[in-house]
C-alpha cells in the first residue's frame, strides 16, 4: 500500500502513463490494476508520511509489451524523471520512472533467457 498526496493526480498517473485500470476509487483509498498485479493507494495521514516515502520507496513492475507501454512513457519525459529502455544482463528488458508521490518505479519485462541460479 502507498501513501499518496493526491488521489486523483496518482489515479491520473498510473491510468495514463503506466496503463492502470482503476478497480476502486475513493478519495481515501484507491486501487488499480495492470497485467494481473494491483497496486493499492491510501491517501497520507500527514507531510510527515509523505516526506518519509519521498526517494525512499521504490518497487518492480513486470509488464507484457513494454515496447508498447514505452511509447507512451517516453512522451512525457518532460514532465517525469525516467531512465530511458534498456536491457539487462538477466534477461529483463527495463525502464525507471518516478510517480507523482516521489516513488521509483521499476518496470520490466522477461525478454531473454534468465541465468540459472547455482
Amino acid at each position: 500500500m502507498l501513501a499518496v498526496a493526491d488521489m486523483e493526480a496518482t489515479l491520473h498517473f498510473y491510468q495514463t502513463i503506466l496503463g492502470f485500470s482503476v478497480v476502486m476509487q475513493s478519495p481515501e483509498y484507491s486501487i488499480v490494476q495492470r497485467d494481473g498485479l494491483t497496486i493499492h493507494f491510501q491517501r497520507a495521514a500527514g507531510e510527515d508520511v509523505l516526506r518519509s516515502m519521498r526517494e525512499h520507496t521504490e518497487f518492480y513492475i513486470e509488464v507484457r509489451g513494454i515496447r508498447t507501454l514505452w511509447e507512451t512513457v517516453k512522451a512525457h519525459k518532460d514532465r517525469f524523471r525516467i531512465r530511458d529502455l534498456f536491457e539487462r544482463e538477466y534477461g529483463m528488458t527495463e525502464f525507471h520512472i518516478v510517480d507523482t508521490n516521489g516513488v521509483l518505479i521499476f518496470v520490466g519485462e522477461v525478454t531473454a533467457q534468465r541465468p540459472a541460479h547455482n
